[in-house]
């Protein structure tokens, strides 16, 4: 379960930026509420914005890490009806006050349009994995009731503060809580740090306890552990990814009970959070008998996807980033170790997620259409380049 991992004795004396560097790594120290690069948040400083700047992760971010941006130039983007991708992060990056410093984050136009000094976002767990239900607006709207804004799901960035610019024309900012953006994450704000921090805490509690009441997990490993051949898998692979990956075997009892299901459309419920497809994909491939048939199958699969949605764009390397083999557990698939591990991190969350979200009516993440937006967006993308 969530903690409040606020101390007052190690908050003493902090300006308004090094409490902002503070409250920021108390956010990026839980995986439940930040993932590899999740989450952002933001301090307003007289005329100025400090938001979280590209490539830098809230656990451990630095002063350093904040991109001083003059809040009127942000704010005057607004007034435009379409914003493309790298219009909006030239404007950003023209708006900045310190040239030298990252990229402001892409959600820079919402921090600056929320009234209030500090604002925290966080793609938590709990709140996402009710919402990717199949009756998710409707669970989240008794749990929150009308003390938080709740927004349906659209893509982030300019699309998405346009959307928040329209809903709250005429609502007093004073009477809400916080903003819950439906398969996506949850925004508090207060014009005190702490306040903000201890709003995100009791809001996500509030997620998680309903979950303990209402979606707890019954986890049973089976006695006997399927048989596999790791290394017949790592040499096809390889040879799909047209590089020599490195594997990450998770054989938890929550892995084994995912990779154990006898529902096998459980492994195509997915992502978690849309940012994760640019780590995992939107499916994993599913490994039991033939690996070499099973893999081709996924590939083709893939491919298909693409040339469902596709427009302009070039296809990525189709074939797994992760795998479910059944009745063994979870296979992460990366480039070095560090890459496995992430993707190792993000599938264990998404697994229980998938599972408890099960128990609510039925897991759903967000669309296909949307799913391929966000997988081949232009700015996620350049997340990956910059790693």
């Amino acid at each position: 379960m969530i903690q409040n991992r606020f101390n007052a004795k190690e908050a003493e004396g902090l300006d308004d930026l090094g409490m902002r560097v503070y409250t920021s790594r108390l956010l990026g120290a839980d995986q439940d509420l930040v993932l590899h690069g999740g989450g952002n948040t933001s301090v307003k400083i007289d005329d100025l914005l400090y938001v979280k700047g590209s490539g830098w992760d809230l656990g451990s971010i630095e002063k350093e890490g904040f991109s001083p941006t003059k809040m009127d130039a942000l704010l005057s983007l607004l007034e435009y009806d379409t914003l493309s991708d790298s219009e909006m992060v030239r404007y950003q990056k023209e708006a900045l006050m310190d040239k030298s410093a990252p990229n402001p984050s892409i959600e820079a136009i919402l921090h600056a349009l929320i009234p209030y000094k500090f604002v925290d976002h966080t793609h938590a767990d709990a709140i996402v994995t009710i919402s990717n239900t199949v009756n998710g607006k409707a669970l989240i709207e008794s749990i929150y009731g009308e003390n938080y804004l709740i927004v349906p799901y659209v893509m982030p960035g300019f699309v998405l503060a346009k959307v928040i610019d329209e809903m709250t024309r005429g609502v007093e900012w004073e009477s809400l809580e916080g903003m819950i953006l439906l398969n996506h994450g949850v925004f508090t704000f207060d014009n005190d740090a702490k306040v903000s921090y201890d709003k995100m805490i009791e809001t996500v509690a509030r997620a998680e306890a309903y979950l303990e009441a209402n979606a707890a997990l019954d986890i049973e490993v089976p006695q006997e552990e399927a048989p596999y051949d790791l290394e017949a898998l790592h040499l096809l692979l390889s040879e799909a990814k047209g590089y020599d990956v490195t594997l990450r075997l998770n054989r938890t009892s929550l892995a084994r009970f995912f990779a154990s299901q006898k529902d096998e459309t459980l492994y195509h419920k997915g992502v978690l959070t849309p940012e994760h497809i640019i780590r995992t994909k939107r499916f994993p491939a599913v490994f039991e008998k033939n690996y070499q048939e099973e893999l081709k199958n996924y590939i083709k699969n893939y491919e298909a996807y693409f040339s469902r949605h596709a427009t302009d764009e070039i296809m990525l390397n189709p074939a797994p980033n992760w795998a479910v083999i059944r009745g063994v557990g979870a296979l992460s698939i990366g480039r070095n170790e560090k890459e496995a591990k992430i993707i190792e991190d993000i599938t264990s969350h998404t697994m229980k997620a998938i599972l408890q979200g099960e128990k609510l009516g039925g897991y759903q993440s967000i669309s296909e259409a949307d799913s391929f937006a966000m997988e081949y967006w232009e700015l996620e993308q350049m997340k990956l380049k910059g790693k």
